[in-house]
């Protein structure tokens, strides 16, 4: 058997025998992930609210579905789409986490030298292009929402802090399911359970895409009445 067969034979019965042993008590598991993950969300979301305060207003008038228009179920394509592509970096990092903390010290455990130094190195160096991908990403949300609601509170006249008042209604359970599978992989980082992090990813999807469907629903067809209530107040 080749170390690649190896590492996916491996792989199967860890991601079986994590998914047992969670499947027994997955209260804490699930609790703990989503703990960590809602408080990634609330400091994105206190970093767009820095952002929009200090950000001077785009002064484009823009069309916000369901608030200058009539809410349309066409829009929550674009909103599932977008959601769709986070989290599949998300349950990347984590795919990349268990190859790199699982399969390459195998691969690495059969070489010798300079191949052997290689090896042991390129899992590490993996890990930090997660992490650094990853900030890269959470910065580049952060920028991207805070002018965004910038501009959309100047043209709303109110101000950021209450727009993201009621954009919280949707934006903080949907944050946190975007966040479980980085919730999941800082878990596993910590405690060195790189072979937990497949049938994490597994798990924290399925768990995040009917929330961030009812997350979609909510900004298409409850968050705008909020928002225009506010606004008449």
């Amino acid at each position: 058997m080749s170390v690649q067969d190896l590492a996916l034979v491996r792989g199967i019965d860890d991601t079986r025998a994590t998914l047992k042993r969670w499947s027994a008590h997955p209260g804490p598991v699930i609790g703990e992930w989503a703990a960590k993950a809602l408080v990634v969300a609330c400091g994105l979301l206190l970093a767009v609210y820095v952002i929009a305060t200090v950000t001077i207003p785009d002064p484009t008038q823009l069309v916000i579905p369901g608030v200058t228009r009539p809410p349309d179920a066409s829009n929550l394509g674009p909103v599932l789409f977008r959601n769709s592509l986070v989290l599949a970096l998300h349950g990347f990092a984590c795919v990349a986490g268990f190859i790199a903390g699982s399969s390459m010290p195998l691969e690495a455990a059969r070489q010798s030298g300079t191949w052997k130094v290689i090896h042991d190195w390129a899992g590490t160096l993996a890990i930090w292009f997660v992490v650094l991908a990853t900030g890269f990403s959470l910065v580049t949300q952060a920028v991207i929402l805070g002018n965004g609601t910038a501009a959309v509170a100047a043209q709303l006249g109110m101000s950021p802090g209450v727009l993201l008042a009621a954009l919280s209604l949707h934006a903080v359970p949907e944050l946190t399911a975007l966040f479980l599978p980085l919730a999941a992989w800082l878990v596993a980082s910590r405690r060195g359970r790189w072979s937990e992090l497949l049938a994490a990813t597994f798990v924290t999807v399925a768990i995040a895409v009917p929330v961030l469907v009812a997350c979609a629903l909510v900004e298409t067809y409850v968050t705008p009445d909020l928002i225009r209530a506010l606004v008449a107040a």
